[in-house]
């Protein structure tokens, strides 16, 4: 594997620095199962789960509960 040191990064103008980063992000997001998650989170993630499965009817659409979220801002 060829190494980039951080100085060579830094030399690149912002365009070419923001198409790597979105390049190593969009590696990342394409392996989600690989991402650790620390035990507060997966603790977070299983209470949530249950709180979904015992009263389903409480939990909102993805695009309501982005609209709400930008109506308060």
């Amino acid at each position: 594997m060829a190494t980039i040191s951080l100085p060579d990064i830094l030399r690149l103008s912002v365009p070419e620095r923001l198409q790597i980063a979105t390049a190593i992000w969009d590696s990342i997001a394409a392996e989600p199962e690989r991402l650790p998650l620390s035990e507060e989170r997966q603790q977070e993630v299983l209470r949530r789960s249950a709180a979904y499965k015992s009263n389903p009817e409480q939990a909102i659409p993805l695009d309501e509960a982005l609209a709400r979220i930008r109506r308060s801002l």
